[in-house]
């Protein structure tokens, strides 16, 4: 069950999310945490101005040189948010060149939410994203991304008809298992889906707490990652990383001076005894 996943993605300095979170969270899922930053940014874009940001690309053939002279591989590459387009070429060719036999890709498209894609990317950064998931084997999208992936124009009424609608085209056009968050069809509620391109699928149905945070979507692919490849399958990896979520984000909800990001250091415990309850 130790294994050695490579996850790439930015390190926001402040701002709990990226590899900020990835790294303690699959290292609380008892595996071996290897880091490609794509980028270094001194917070994250999300509720902060004149953030610094520094594209870390010139040092990818470097470090992947290294790794080759030296014979490492991966049992799972997980990728996030990425510097740039380009950067999708040296994921790719890790995946070819420096993993074991069966090893995962697990792709969180990471670039976009409420409708509308983050700050410095475009509809060629949406292109490059999809040249990568058409590599993995699960993808890690919210509604928003998932309609830049297809084309379709975003909702917020968020229907089971509409939510056929994209996993049906994200399978046209991948063959991953969609793993899509924000699905919830009530009110109160939201939730996760996880789609298989053989049509079986997996609602995982959950409270909605009515307020936002940035980072949430990077803990819950983190938790999805850590648990999978501990042995659960894509199901019960989609639930655990659910309940966690929430509980990060309740052990943060009300706190006024902590509105940049939750605090999921509070719940690994909880991560940690529901890991050790069901294996």
């Amino acid at each position: 069950m130790y294994k050695r996943i490579l996850t790439v993605q930015d390190i926001s300095c402040l701002g709990q999310c990226s590899i900020t979170v990835a790294l303690p969270i699959l290292s609380a899922c008892g595996h071996e945490a290897v880091i490609l930053p794509s980028a270094v940014l001194s917070t994250h874009t999300g509720c902060f101005t004149g953030f610094t940001f520094r594209d870390l690309s010139p040092d990818f053939d470097g470090i992947i040189k290294h790794w080759t002279d030296e014979s490492i591989k991966f049992d799972a590459v997980y990728t996030g948010y990425l510097g740039n387009r380009n950067q999708v070429s040296d994921v790719e060719r890790i995946f070819s060149t420096l993993t074991n036999p069966g090893a995962k890709l697990i792709c969180d498209p990471a670039m976009a939410d409420h409708g509308k894609l983050y700050c410095g990317f475009d509809g060629d950064y949406v292109k490059s994203i999809s040249r990568l998931c058409e590599k993995s084997h699960i993808i890690l999208p919210n509604i928003t991304e998932a309609c830049l992936l297809c084309g379709i124009p975003y909702s917020e009424n968020i229907t089971e008809e509409y939510v056929d609608k994209l996993t049906e085209c994200l399978h046209e056009k991948f063959s991953a298992t969609v793993v899509l968050t924000g699905v919830g069809f009530e009110k109160e509620k939201t939730g996760v889906l996880v789609s298989y391109s053989d049509g079986r699928k997996f609602h995982y149905s959950h409270k909605r707490i009515p307020q936002a945070f940035h980072g949430t979507g990077d803990i819950y692919s983190s938790a999805f990652v850590g648990a999978y490849m501990r042995g659960f399958d894509e199901n019960g990896a989609a639930k655990l990383a659910a309940d966690y979520t929430i509980k990060c984000i309740e052990n943060t909800y009300g706190d006024g001076n902590h509105k940049y990001g939750v605090k999921f250091e509070t719940a690994i415990p909880d991560l940690i005894n529901v890991l050790m309850l069901n294996l």
